[in-house]
């Protein structure tokens, strides 16, 4: 199948369903379940990009660059202990699941709600849809985890009971990938601006650890474009085409990329040190990717 075409029968097929952006902070409201003990949520606080800052101060620029809309906050409440839930909208799923991303924590436990959850006993954090929620409470842990999971669930299986990674980072290697690593940028990847809608995931450990990572350039000239931008920045020949290619980065070492139409595939070695593996994984992911 076509890259156009696919586009063409998702664009009919989202036509006939509901767009999962168009939840609202009453929608978000309704769908809180009844939790014994605790009395449901009465008010939504709504926050929006101009005063977003107000409620979560410095985190704020983060969820902005993540294309944020609108965050519900809502309460459950019992006998002066709370259950807080923040439900932040996106533009789309790939930047709701950026932002979990961004957030994630190797001191917590992953586990499958939504998308992909992540918590402890007093915090839950997951992504579905467009929308990444936030929960914790201030009860001790075996009074209130079940009741996060409960909420948590129920919520997730409405905003979207088909929640799950982003569709290319599917098309990434299995094999020596670290568990939970994938993560999606939405612009300024590796430090450069013109480096925009990443996707990523870290493979290995130690000295032979890596990143393998996916531009979706959306088009070939888009691509060109990057490139071109790219190898101006590290001052090499703009003589490029599609296939395999270098870029001898001065701060983050030579990487090698693959151009594959609207794609631009690549790993990076924090050491800038060299794969051996590395044009086999390209090719790899290359040939997965629609």
């Amino acid at each position: 199948m076509s890259r156009l075409t696919h586009f063409m029968l998702t664009g009919l097929f989202l036509f006939f369903i509901p767009a999962l952006s168009a939840q609202t902070p009453e929608q978000l409201k309704s769908w809180l379940i009844p939790v014994p003990g605790w009395e449901l949520p009465q008010e939504a606080e709504v926050f929006g990009p101009d005063n977003l800052f107000d409620r979560i101060n410095g985190a704020a620029p983060l969820f902005l660059e993540n294309n944020f809309r609108e965050m519900t906050s809502l309460e459950y409440k019992k006998a002066g202990d709370y259950i807080t839930l923040q439900a932040y909208r996106h533009a789309t799923p790939e930047d709701a699941f950026g932002m979990y991303a961004a957030e994630r924590s190797t001191e917590l436990t992953c586990f499958p709600l939504g998308g992909e959850a992540q918590g402890d006993g007093k915090n839950l954090y997951f992504f579905a849809g467009c929308i990444y929620v936030k929960m914790w409470s201030n009860r001790s842990e075996d009074d209130v985890q079940p009741a996060l999971h409960a909420i948590g669930k129920a919520l997730a299986d409405r905003i979207d009971p088909a929640a799950s990674h982003p569709p290319i980072l599917k098309c990434f290697p299995q094999k020596g990938k670290i568990p939970h690593s994938e993560a999606y940028i939405t612009s300024g990847y590796i430090g450069h601006a013109f480096l925009k809608r990443v996707y990523t995931a870290n493979y290995g450990s130690g000295q032979s650890s890596f990143q393998l990572f996916v531009m979706d350039g959306q088009s070939g000239e888009e691509v060109k474009k990057t490139l071109t931008e790219y190898f101006t920045f590290t001052r090499q020949p703009l003589t490029f085409e599609e296939g395999m290619l270098l870029i001898r980065d001065r701060y983050s070492g030579d990487i090698p990329v693959l151009w594959k139409g609207p794609y631009l595939i690549g790993l990076r070695n924090e050491n800038g040190e060299t794969v051996q593996e590395a044009d086999a994984l390209l090719r790899e992911l290359a040939g997965k990717l629609p």
